[in-house]
């Protein structure tokens, strides 16, 4: 019997191990194999054509001497402060609204979250459409309120520029931060909140002590996301403003982006994407620091 038992057992982990290879393939086929091979080329002078030298640490060296590669991280990180709250609060509010049991709620849920399946590049084509200065949505609707009393070329301005591409990645991701942050609201039982109205709570006070304590990983779970999409921000930029005016509107990604495949240093390149994935790894331990569950 013990002997059957045990077949039994070894047949579930071998099915369970034959589901799990195919993304396990995935994975090391496209992360693993190409991150540590990033590591490898970031201690060689990689051209496209000829020999490889290796240089040792010089890549690193020059990655923090490199006056460009620091104002496009600089850039990145005020990108990143900028549209992480946006997008948080936005999709906060619209879990919010959606919370709750009334007719037609699937709609406006569909309806927020819609954006979501747009691919950033259509995405980036559509509200550049909405900005342009000559047949623009946005500056036509300005000068018939009054607004402001000539066309602002919106995508060639660094003061405009960063604004209005956070509002469009906000439009775009704000959907999916809500529904995280829905599922966590969702995941509340109701027994929860009956018991502390009973005991005298007020909505306020079942907000504050009850709700987000409860749904607070998640919150920084949402954060993280952001954080991580704001620092690795390359097509809306590509697209909307060509890392311009004068490579002021240049992110990390982008300036990686230039330098391996247009100017073909790809051990710099790849030396440049580790340290931006070290900064990675920091911000997300400091989020989840901050955000961890300390009622468990």
């Amino acid at each position: 019997m013990s002997v059957n038992r045990k077949m039994r057992a070894y047949r579930k982990k071998l099915i369970n191990m034959i589901f799990i290879l195919p993304l396990l393939a995935v994975n090391i086929t496209f992360f693993l194999i190409p991150f540590v091979k990033s590591i490898y080329m970031s201690f060689y002078d990689w051209p496209l054509l000829g020999e490889k030298t290796f240089n040792g640490l010089q890549n690193f060296v020059k990655v923090f001497q490199d006056k460009k590669f620091l104002h496009s991280l600089q850039f990145t990180m005020q990108y990143a402060i900028l549209v992480t709250p946006m997008l948080f609060i936005v999709a906060f509010v619209m879990a919010i609204l959606v919370n709750r049991k009334f007719r037609g709620v699937g709609i406006f849920r569909t309806i927020y979250f819609m954006p979501v399946v747009i691919s950033m590049t259509a995405s980036a084509d559509i509200w550049l459409w909405i900005y342009n200065e000559l047949y623009g949505v946005l500056n036509h609707i300005l000068l018939s309120v009054g607004v402001i009393d000539s066309p602002v070329a919106w995508m060639h301005l660094p003061k405009t520029s960063l604004p209005a591409i956070c509002l469009m990645v906000t439009w775009k991701m704000s959907g999916f931060s809500m529904l995280m942050l829905l599922g966590a609201f969702q995941a509340i039982d109701d027994e929860i909140y009956q018991a502390a109205s009973i005991d005298g709570a007020n909505a306020v006070q079942r907000f504050t002590r009850i709700t987000l304590p409860l749904i607070r990983p998640t919150m920084g779970l949402s954060m993280v996301i952001s954080v991580i999409g704001s620092v690795l921000a390359f097509e809306q930029f590509k697209i909307m403003t060509g890392g311009g005016p004068s490579s002021k509107t240049q992110t990390a990604i982008y300036y990686i982006y230039e330098t391996s495949f247009r100017h073909f240093k790809f051990g710099y390149g790849a030396a440049m994407s580790i340290v931006v994935l070290v900064i990675l790894a920091a911000l997300s331990y400091v989020q989840f620091a901050l955000t961890k569950d300390t009622t468990e």
